[in-house]
């Protein structure tokens, strides 16, 4: 099979070669250069990469042609799915129409849909009249339509608020504004195959994602599931019209135990989500999405290790740009039996300046886990206390330009 992969993900996250036999398919990847630059040495395939600052659509439809003959086009990213749409129907290969993609994508569009399911979701409004209120009162969710991580989404104590904020914007139509739902948040991460659910673990949030980006720690653990949620999980598939991949469905739990869809994505999630399942479930997520996709057979399911696993993220991109963390993780935080794993920078090092929640990036990345799931956030909620990231001092030719 000849396999075009939009590589936007890092490799590490994915590990194509474990899905994909590189001896027997001809695989081509196509990508920017500071992606492209993290393919293995030794992997056998066709590297087609970008200039830097190219469009991803522009620059892969002026590499590739029909002629060509590639038979798949694998994108695996938040941020490539509704692209390789284009580049397939460049190519003249079937697969996802444009307005399937955009129900996983845009987070109007994915509520607009689930109308007459039966599924509860946020109030919200999708183009405001400046001459009317919105048709709720309390506190209010100013967030982008397509968007991941949690960036640019502003929570605001009125209605009134949110609406000043929106139309402050520079581009106010690729926002939303939906009413604020108390509760946990909870995801579901899985894998679809025939728009059927074949394999899911749930996991609830340390923290609130939209608290991560001011400088909160953002973490969450695996829990027993209910047949209600798996039932719910079902139901979003089922209503959205998602026919394979991976799932990464958020959703609210109310005091009351209801149930709130907040918003879907058709590909596995962030953070340490992968290995984390991998090793509850025995299912590696990625490679069992591409054998989907790519229509060849799902890899054998590994042995699951029979505990509950979770991870915490401390983040650094609120820190001054370019100034060294300043970390502190408590020994009984290293040593404590949940402990998996504790990965800290290197001394000296800053943090991006942008928003991630990979583990090799962010001051403080800790693995967890436990044979129940109470005592498990018990201690992710302990080192959310405990741990301590705070601004170190300046680099010296910084210190001399501020005297």
């Amino acid at each position: 099979m000849k396999i075009l992969v939009m590589h936007q993900v890092p490799y590490r996250k994915i590990d194509y070669q474990r899905a994909i036999d590189h001896g027997r398919h001809d695989v081509t990847y196509v990508g920017h250069p500071h992606r492209m630059a993290d393919l293995p040495d030794g992997l056998r395939c066709t590297r087609l990469v970008l200039d830097p600052d190219e469009d991803l659509v522009a620059g892969v439809c002026a590499r590739t042609s029909p002629a060509d003959g590639f038979e798949k086009v694998l994108a695996l990213s938040e941020f490539g799915i509704a692209e390789a749409c284009s580049v397939r129907r460049h190519l003249g290969i079937d697969g996802p129409a444009p307005e399937q993609v955009e129900l996983v994508r845009d987070k109007v569009r994915m509520k607009e849909a689930l109308a007459g399911s039966g599924l509860r979701h946020p109030r919200f409004v999708r183009e405001p009249s400046r001459c009317r209120p919105l048709p709720w009162t309390g506190r209010t969710v100013l967030k982008p339509r397509q968007g991941a991580s949690s960036e640019d989404v502003t929570v605001h104590e009125t209605a009134r608020d949110a609406l000043g904020a929106y139309w402050k914007l520079p581009d106010p139509g690729a926002f939303q504004l939906e009413e604020h739902i108390d509760g946990d948040i909870l995801h579901a991460d899985g894998l679809v195959q025939d728009g059927r659910l074949v394999d899911l673990a749930v996991s609830r949030y340390v923290n609130k994602p939209v608290e991560y980006a001011a400088g909160t720690p953002l973490g969450s653990h695996q829990e027993p599931h209910s047949p209600e949620q798996r039932a719910f999980a079902q139901r979003v598939v089922t209503a959205l019209g998602i026919e394979e991949g991976s799932l990464h469905l958020e959703f609210f739990e109310t005091a009351d135990g209801e149930r709130v869809f907040l918003e879907v994505a058709n590909r596995v999630g962030g953070a340490a989500v992968v290995p984390l399942h991998e090793q509850h479930t025995g299912v590696h997520l990625p490679s069992h999405e591409i054998a989907v996709r790519l229509g060849l057979d799902r890899p054998a399911t590994g042995r699951p290790s029979g505990r509950y696993h979770g991870w915490l993220a401390f983040p650094g991109h609120h820190l001054p740009e370019g100034t060294p963390a300043a970390i502190t993780v408590p020994d009984s935080v290293r040593t404590h039996p949940c402990a998996d794993r504790v990965h800290t920078l290197a001394p000296g090092r800053a943090a991006p300046a942008h928003v991630t929640y990979q583990e090799w990036e962010v001051p403080v990345f800790i693995e967890a886990s436990h044979t129940d799931a109470g005592q498990l956030r018990r201690f992710l909620e302990e080192c959310a206390r405990t741990v301590t990231v705070d601004a170190g001092p300046q680099p010296a030719a910084e210190r001399r330009v501020a005297a």
